[in-house]
């Protein structure tokens, strides 16, 4: 296990949470891991990403220069980070705010109108939730009970947005079936 994930795209769309979930996951089955928020001056509506790190070796850095896998949840974080990706690595796509997605032949590209979806679930803001269940299921990175075990680490006070949020990753998992 050495996968080197960054999620981006605006501020107030979880990316924060997102790779929070992803790292502590990952933390709770053993592997090492390390997440570094980019917030910068960025406010609700700018640019943020966060990068994860889940290893069965020790890392060295939290810095993630080529990742092996983007989510990317709008169009400004798909022209910054696209081109940063390992060869042969995976992208995937908010397709309801990316819609010029260049193919590439040595990516593996999944493409999904997360918003939209999320919008459908009654909660806009769920988006990144079905973006971590979509991608627990195409990468195999660990099981989608440990995701949904460690969510109330991630939002303990926020447990009237539980259900929505387990739902919404539940919903990735079965989208990317």
């Amino acid at each position: 296990m050495n996968e080197k994930i960054i999620c981006a795209g605006f501020g107030g769309q979880g990316i924060m949470l997102m790779g929070k979930l992803l790292a502590q996951a990952g933390m709770s089955l053993g592997y090492y891991v390390t997440w570094l928020p980019s917030y910068g001056a960025e406010v609700r509506g700018g640019t943020a990403h966060s990068m994860v790190h889940i290893s069965d070796r020790e890392i060295a850095s939290p810095t993630i220069l080529k990742p092996t896998t983007c989510i990317i949840m709008n169009q400004p974080s798909l022209v910054k980070f696209m081109d940063r990706i390992e060869k042969n690595g995976f992208l995937m796509v908010n397709t309801s705010m990316a819609k010029e997605i260049v193919e590439k032949k040595a990516l593996r590209i999944a493409a999904f109108p997360l918003t939209k979806l999320a919008s459908e679930l009654g909660n806009i803001k769920v988006a990144n939730m079905i973006a971590v269940g979509a991608l627990i299921r195409l990468k195999k990175i660990f099981p989608l009970k440990n995701a949904l075990d460690e969510l109330d680490k991630v939002l303990p006070l926020k447990k009237e947005l539980m259900a929505v949020n387990k739902k919404a990753i539940k919903l990735g998992y079965e989208l990317a079936a």
